[in-house]
């Protein structure tokens, strides 16, 4: 049955971004050259992320960093993942909009860069389910201290392998429901962003890295703090956020063309 799901959880992760770019695409004849360039944009900010997490890893663990008390040591490095997030992203989204797809000003043609930011994302994570799935389906029935490792990373090998088979059923199904929930949020960070062309100020793109940081941080902590399933109905709630922005920027975005229609 756990097999059975994680192929749900893939077919999910893969489908969804084309589905919703073919919705996307029908309903507002947003071009799909839209979503490759939201595609890009997320993968060149992780070549940015990963090392930048990498480093702030090894800062930390080598002490040329301060660390937090112990007790803070779990709300801080939420944070800290959270802030890196939000800035690599954003910021990212931000230059694209302004130097490669100067074009895209309006709500609708947002949605679909979101489409392609989370939609490559959801591909992605994807992959590595797919890659994990095989994996630990080959160690299923053997014996871990046959491959040759030192005794300890077989016992943790061992350990993994037994954790994931005894995975719940429900979990592969959050998992793709957290997808969902990620591109939901990009869509809304798109629009977000875009506001700062549309209104020639920068604080929507201060508030997209703020609202960005928010949600990873408070995930990662409920996530540590409480759970999985915690976590994954903390994202649902959060999400609620993200809907009221794609709201008020389509709102925005309805008050500014009716300007320029009143102007002319």
């Amino acid at each position: 049955m756990l097999v059975g799901l994680i192929v749900v959880q893939i077919l999910i992760m893969f489908c969804a971004p084309a589905v919703l770019g073919l919705l996307l695409r029908k309903r507002f004849e947003t071009k799909w050259v839209l979503f490759g360039i939201g595609a890009v944009t997320f993968i060149a900010s992780q070549v940015v992320h990963v090392p930048l997490n990498m480093g702030l890893t090894a800062l930390f663990a080598q002490e040329w960093m301060p660390k937090p008390p112990e007790a803070w040591y779990m709300p801080f490095n939420a944070v800290v993942l959270g802030l890196t997030a939000g800035l690599c992203e954003e910021v990212a989204r931000y230059l694209v909009y302004r130097f490669w797809a100067t074009e895209a000003r309006t709500w609708r043609q947002a949605l679909m860069f979101g489409a392609g930011h989370g939609g490559i994302e959801s591909v992605i994570t994807g992959v590595l389910v797919v890659a994990g799935m095989f994996t630990m389906t080959a160690l299923r029935d053997m014996d871990v201290s046959e491959l040759g490792l030192p005794s300890e990373q077989a016992a943790l090998l061992a350990e993994q392998v037994t954790e994931f088979w005894s995975t719940p059923w429900y979990m592969p199904l959050l998992a793709a429901a957290e997808r969902l929930m990620a591109i939901l949020l990009h869509l809304s960070l798109a629009a977000l962003v875009l506001q700062a062309f549309s209104q020639e100020r920068l604080w929507p793109l201060g508030a997209a890295i703020a609202w960005h940081a928010a949600v990873n941080a408070i995930a990662v902590y409920v996530n540590l703090t409480w759970g999985a399933l915690a976590a994954e109905g903390t994202l649902f709630l959060l999400s609620i956020g993200s809907v009221a922005i794609l709201w008020a920027t389509w709102r925005a975005d309805q008050n500014r063309m009716l300007a320029q229609e009143m102007g002319t």
